[in-house]
């Protein structure tokens, strides 16, 4: 059955592979200008835990760390090596003597990606890593770069050795429009059957910090966003996204009407702001506002990092 409308507007869907990982899609799609004269943009994520479309999420880049010495034989003629492993060895040690000094929202993975190889009679002269740095915030995550850097070129100003450290940027931090975000309660909360945990609302003054990464963190910097996290009915093992148990709870009745919801609550946000006289206007004045004040202001708000 067609049903027509006299809305003065389109909706558009994009379809952006790539979201998991360092090379999001929807950032390829804003460069390339696709979102050119899109004015709003509303997505939604599953979990376990939250109901809430005032979403932030961490900024995060990837480092790829080689370092480059002198081979030697080990017994005979160590002197003449320079130790490519040794200045991984102390770099580590730097990165994890940093993490003392680290705020609540900086997490800094490493994965020793070459360790010299299995040879023991010889001073190594290859060694290489991978380090995932999240934050907070964009600028937060600059200044973790600075440090996390700094302890890389310490391992090889020891040695002597050569390090070449490419970075990757990854992901902004998502930062959630106030007014879209008012909207979608609403409109969540209007419909039958209110499951829980309730939905978090823009007047409580707290984000909901999920200390994951996604692509939609760029488009909240280049447009209006809202990224819905919404709970399912979570399996026996109370499994989080990308485990085998979650992947079971998603196929789940329960969990069929809980995304429901979310599609007809997003949809009844594009409604509203394509009805509303002024509302859009709302929404473009608040995100003006988020991208102007300082980081202190946006990141002001009560953070609980616990149920992550």
């Amino acid at each position: 059955m067609m049903r027509r409308h006299n809305l003065c507007g389109k909706v558009v869907l994009f379809g952006t592979p790539g979201e998991e990982g360092y090379r999001g899609g929807k950032i390829r799609l804003l460069e390339k200008g696709a979102y050119d004269g899109v004015d709003i943009s509303l997505i939604s994520h599953p979990g376990i835990l939250h109901n809430s479309a005032l979403v932030r999420t961490a900024a995060f880049s990837r480092l790829s760390v080689e370092y480059f010495g002198q081979a030697a034989h080990a017994a005979k003629s160590p002197w003449l090596g320079i130790n490519a492993l040794d200045a991984l060895v102390v770099s580590y040690n730097a990165v994890s003597a940093l993490r003392q000094q680290t705020m609540a929202g900086d997490v800094i993975s490493l994965a020793i990606t070459n360790g010299g190889g299995e040879a023991t009679q010889l001073i190594h002269e290859y060694a290489a890593c991978i380090c995932v740095i999240r934050a907070a915030s964009a600028s937060r995550l600059e200044d973790l770069e600075d440090k996390v850097g700094a302890c890389f070129r310490a391992g090889a100003q020891a040695t002597g050795a050569r390090v070449e450290i490419s970075v990757t940027r990854g992901y902004k931090d998502h930062v959630p429009n106030r007014i879209l975000a008012a909207s979608y309660a609403q409109c969540w909360s209007l419909l039958r059957d209110v499951p829980d945990p309730p939905i978090t609302t823009p007047g409580c003054q707290q984000f909901t910090w999920i200390m994951s990464s996604t692509d939609q963190g760029n488009l909240s910097y280049a447009l209006p966003s809202v990224n819905a996290s919404f709970a399912i009915p979570p399996g026996p093992q109370a499994g989080q996204p990308h485990s085998a148990d979650f992947e079971k709870a998603s196929g789940t009745k329960d969990a069929f009407d809980r995304a429901l919801r979310v599609g007809k609550a997003l949809a009844g946000t594009a409604v509203d702001v394509l009805t509303t006289q002024g509302l859009l206007e709302q929404v473009k004045r608040q995100w003006r506002e988020d991208m102007s004040v300082g980081e202190s202001r946006r990141l002001a708000t009560a953070v609980d990092y616990s149920q992550t």
